[in-house]
């Protein structure tokens, strides 16, 4: 009889002791964790092509294909892409832009046009969600180069 007391006593302090423990350490470890850091997203575009008038007359086509880094929080919480809003803001920037002229050439401002598209995004956008916007590539196709 004192063998049978003595295990029982042993099994109920062991398994006191196990939910003593669980309950106890589970809330310490549970709290140690770091939320996780987004940083930047990069995202590549699809290439744009914007079509150069001279004259009243299509002279040819600017073929870029831009990247843009955005911070990665604010892009999972927005409804839409921004995307499509740096596509068409780089689309209206140099398709109404009169210094370009591949007649005449002459250095380009590209650094102050980016930027121009970075703040005109984000100001649609409601927030800072762009961050930098890169040229990957921007050429020029005359218009007797196009293959139909």
């Amino acid at each position: 009889m004192r063998i049978l007391v003595t295990g029982l006593w042993i099994c109920a302090l062991t398994i006191a002791s196990c939910y003593g423990a669980v309950t106890w350490g589970g809330g310490l470890i549970g709290k140690k964790t770091e939320p996780y850091l987004e940083g930047l997203q990069y995202q590549k575009l699809p290439p744009i092509n914007i079509p150069i008038l001279s004259e009243g007359k299509v002279t040819g086509y600017i073929v870029a294909i831009l990247v843009f880094t955005a911070d990665a929080r604010l892009m999972h919480t927005l409804s839409v892409p921004p995307n499509s809003f740096v596509v068409d803001e780089a689309f209206r920037q140099i398709y109404s832009d009169p210094e370009i002229d591949f007649r005449r050439l002459t250095r380009y401002n590209v650094t102050k046009r980016l930027a121009e598209v970075r703040a005109k995004v984000n100001e649609r956008l409601g927030s800072e969600v762009v961050k930098d916007v890169l040229v990957e590539e921007f050429n020029f196709v005359a218009k007797r180069e196009v293959r139909s």
